[in-house]
């Protein structure tokens, strides 16, 4: 068993996923898989169907009739929108549990995943056109890693957030103190759940710096995402320098005006997921 695994198994044990997301993540691979299928695992869970017609009914969509069914909700939103809203939901709270004060705020960890979260689905989206739901979740998902390491070996962790200045040292200090780092977590995560390759090459691959990464995929999607936040203040640590890629230093000065504008419009999109995920 590799190093990640374990860390991930160890903290499974202490933080199991509620058994919904699970289920949700079989159907959403399973090519067969109905929203009927979809409606019979939600309804089990009550604060799920709760949150569910919340959103559905939220500003956010507009609709002039309220949908007060899960069946109708379901087949509104549809299996991706809420499969995204299940892990999004589960993960939540083991972002903002309570913890000590420490130079690493798992609630700043929380908004700078949501923030590269929506940055990505917006460069996905208007950028290069192509549906940003799965950017959305990989950006939730990237550098939740960095909780296990936190959870397991808080010391160790500790004195790598004292010493890390950029992304470009994260990795680095993660494998002389873990054997492994957050970056591989995430991956072992992603392939547990079953989730998409280029979902899980992103998480891998997200601090990797390559000359040959193409910014159209999802990993150079999300590091554009980081790095964009990052000037925005919004970084998994105070100060962080987020390292980028030279062919996306490149596909950035092309289309700066574009990027320009994605920037201007970040703070308002984020209020509107702020609507809907919390």
């Amino acid at each position: 068993m590799s190093t990640a695994q374990h860390f991930l198994d160890k903290f499974s044990d202490v933080n199991p996923l509620p058994s919904v997301v699970m289920a949700v993540n079989t159907l959403i691979n399973d090519s067969e898989s109905t929203t009927k299928d979809f409606e019979d695992v939600i309804k089990m869970d009550q604060v799920l169907v709760t949150r569910l017609l919340r959103l559905v009914n939220s500003p956010f969509y507009g609709l002039t009739q309220t949908v007060n069914s899960i069946s109708r909700a379901v087949a509104f939103l549809g299996m991706k929108n809420i499969h995204n809203l299940v892990v999004i939901d589960a993960l939540q709270g083991i972002f903002i549990a309570p913890q000590k004060p420490t130079r690493f705020s798992k609630q700043k960890l929380w908004h700078h995943s949501a923030a590269v979260s929506i940055c990505g689905k917006m460069v996905a989206e208007r950028i290069f056109g192509i549906n940003g739901d799965d950017a959305l979740l990989c950006g939730i998902l990237h550098d939740f890693g960095l909780l296990v390491e936190e959870q397991l070996h808080p010391e160790a962790f500790d004195t790598i957030i004292e010493t890390c200045t950029s992304t470009g040292m994260l990795s680095g200090l993660e494998e002389d103190a873990f054997g492994t780092n957050h970056c591989e977590i995430g991956y072992f995560l992603t392939l547990d759940w079953k989730m998409s390759v280029s979902i899980q090459e992103a998480i891998r691959d997200h601090h990797q710096i390559s000359n040959d990464l193409k910014p159209e995929s999802l990993t150079g999607i999300i590091q554009l995402s980081e790095f964009i936040t990052g000037q925005l203040q919004q970084t998994t640590l105070p100060d962080l320098k987020v390292d980028l890629s030279p062919p996306l230093v490149t596909h950035l000065k092309d289309n700066i005006d574009e990027y320009n504008v994605l920037i201007d419009d970040l703070p308002e999109e984020m209020e509107k997921a702020n609507s809907i995920y919390g």
